[in-house]
């Protein structure tokens, strides 16, 4: 039987890596545009492109 201090660092491991692949889950979430958000810029479909001045 494992001892109780080797479960509790094993438990404590994993949670910290879970925490930090949440993160990184969260954060890619958050860079990412949306396909409306990504061409927004390029006006509506089928009308000319706006002018930047």
């Amino acid at each position: 039987m494992a001892s109780d201090t080797n479960i509790l660092r094993r438990k404590r491991k994993r949670r910290h890596k879970n925490a930090g692949h949440d993160r990184k889950v969260k954060q890619s979430r958050k860079s990412t545009l949306s396909a409306a958000e990504l061409f927004a810029a390029c006006g509506e479909p089928g009308q000319a492109a706006p002018t930047s001045n």
